[in-house]
């Protein structure tokens, strides 16, 4: 197994210890199994979506959980029926997938159509996060003068 170490960089950054945790928990959990396939895209600068093939369930057989910083998907097959298979070459097992989710990333919608599994997610960073401009000059004794929204202030 190939694992990337990180304590010259823990020896050397204050405050990271969240993100080399959540690299070395992902990198374990990701050499373990790959059921079901997924991808991850970028759909404009604020949302994403993630798309796992599962093929077989239905959406009675899929649970998604949203947490703070974590989403979790479930796929739990009911019983199987009395079929005899000569070959079975469809994946026919529960499975659990996580995916950790940045600040203010939220769950927009999920659809189940042709075996894939959409979910689409928007990151809403609140206004007070965002930067914002000030100008030079403003009075000391009154509220400064900002310009709201503007992304490229220094």
């Amino acid at each position: 197994m190939n694992r990337f170490d990180f304590t010259p960089y823990r020896r050397t950054t204050v405050g990271f210890d969240r993100l080399f945790d959540l690299l070395e928990r992902q990198a374990r959990a990701n050499a373990s199994d790959n059921y079901p396939p997924f991808n991850i895209e970028r759909r404009g600068d604020d949302s994403y979506r993630i798309t796992l093939a599962v093929a077989g369930f239905k959406p009675d057989d899929i649970d998604i959980t949203a947490q703070q910083n974590l989403l979790v998907v479930k796929g739990n097959k009911a019983e199987a029926d009395e079929r005899q298979f000569l070959h079975v070459g469809i994946a026919n097992r529960g499975f659990e997938r996580r995916f950790e989710l940045a600040d203010f990333v939220r769950v927009e919608a999920a659809d189940l159509a042709d075996g894939l599994l959409t979910i689409d997610l928007v990151r809403e960073v609140p206004e007070a996060m965002k930067p914002k401009k000030v100008l030079i000059g403003a009075q000391a004794n009154g509220p400064l003068s900002v310009i709201e929204g503007s992304a490229n202030a220094a």
